[in-house]
């Protein structure tokens, strides 16, 4: 007990210390916590997609047919018609040879790394990739290498040192990240990963729904399906839902299902969430225009704010401003909480010490006029 008193209090004086805040309602755009309304900055819900009529109706048709649970593993009983007819969509809206589903994000990263490499294999990956790649990667006993954020040059010179020196090599990234909202030189790592006989993993979480001509993400906008051995996603971001993928070839997709533990050892997701993200899938490819509207209030909205002199980073609908200091962050977070926004303060270990920062998560619902008057009370807050 000594030490988890310790840890607490440390976390406290630091200005680290989390706690829960249960939410009551969500809906169009506005959280509700404590009794209180606010406009949701916080949400992953890039599309506005989470409550959209055609999800929940596809859902509330599953469930009927199918009950609230898959009741098994997919290697069991749990493996539902609708968990393929998701995996072929997926694959094709991937434009890849198969898809294999998961149940979140974490335990796709988790399970895919440690499942296809080994002792005797190396990663170079970025050193502000997700927790559940670095996890996965820990997981996988395989000797590993951080490379510079987004920083083809000293990957290459990792790469010239060690690559030789091992079996199989991964390189892994995010191709838009979660805390910095910029995007992964996804060219370069495709030259190097030809150069030095290497593969690679991206987790398109944060960029599935948002770009490319049918919202597939990064990869399908810069061209390189063809190149890019596994592309991972979830679902539960843009595509207003839950769950996660792997889009490769056939043989990962079945070397994965008699491998990766965390596939075989998870009961399937239900029927209702399977069919929502299938509709998901649909309505991004058939509604373009929620994802460009999106990009343009995100570049409006960074671009008003380094008007305004702040540091506002990113190239995506990810808006972080970075603030520095712990408790100022945290402190200008509860100011903003005051007038009605639900903007949270983004602390180490989740970014590097030093770079506190509020996360502006955009989304469909946050309309110009929104923008308009949460730029202004930011600079009065700052003066």
């Amino acid at each position: 007990m000594a030490q988890i008193d310790d840890f607490l209090e440390a976390r406290a004086k630091e200005g680290l210390l989390r706690s829960l805040k249960p939410v009551s309602c969500r809906r169009e755009g506005t959280i509700r916590i404590d009794g209180k309304e606010y406009i949701d900055f916080s949400s992953n819900d890039y599309l506005g997609l989470s409550g959209h009529p055609k999800l929940i109706e596809e859902s509330k048709k599953a469930i009927d047919k199918f009950g609230t649970s898959s009741c098994a593993s997919r290697l069991m009983s749990g493996d539902l018609n609708l968990h393929h007819e998701l995996e072929e969509e997926t694959a094709k809206f991937k434009n890849k040879e198969a898809a294999l589903i998961f149940n979140s994000g974490y335990q796709a990263n988790t399970g895919i790394i440690s499942a296809l490499y080994t002792k005797g294999d190396c990663i170079f990956f970025d050193r502000l990739s997700h927790a559940s790649i670095i996890d996965g990667i820990i997981l996988s006993g395989a000797r590993f290498f951080r490379f510079q954020h987004n920083d083809p040059g000293h990957l290459e010179s990792l790469l010239e040192k060690e690559r030789d020196k091992f079996n199989k090599a991964l390189i892994a990234t995010e191709t838009v990240f979660s805390m910095d909202g910029d995007k992964a030189p996804l060219r370069e790592l495709c030259r190097l990963k030809e150069k030095y006989n290497c593969e690679i993993f991206a987790d398109e979480a944060h960029a599935t729904g948002i770009f490319g001509e049918n919202g597939s993400g990064l990869i399908e906008q810069e061209g390189l399906e063809g190149k890019i051995d596994f592309i991972m996603g979830t679902f539960s971001k843009g595509l207003g839902s839950f769950g996660a993928y792997l889009a490769a070839s056939r043989r990962t997709r079945e070397y994965l299902i008699n491998t990766c533990r965390s596939f075989i050892y998870s009961t399937s997701l239900p029927a209702a969430i399977i069919a929502c993200n299938l509709a998901g899938i649909d309505l991004v490819k058939n509604e373009p225009w929620r994802r460009q509207g999106l990009l343009e209030s995100a570049q409006y909205f960074r671009q008003a704010l380094k008007a305004k002199g702040f540091e506002a980073i990113g190239d995506s609908q990810i808006v972080p401003v970075i603030i520095g200091d712990n408790f100022r962050a945290k402190e200008f977070a509860e100011n903003l909480q005051e007038k009605g926004y639900l903007v949270l303060p983004i602390r180490p270990p989740t970014v590097p010490k030093g770079q506190a920062r509020l996360r502006f998560s955009l989304t469909f619902h946050h309309r110009r006029e929104i923008l308009e008057r949460l730029i202004n009370d930011i600079a009065g807050i700052a003066v």
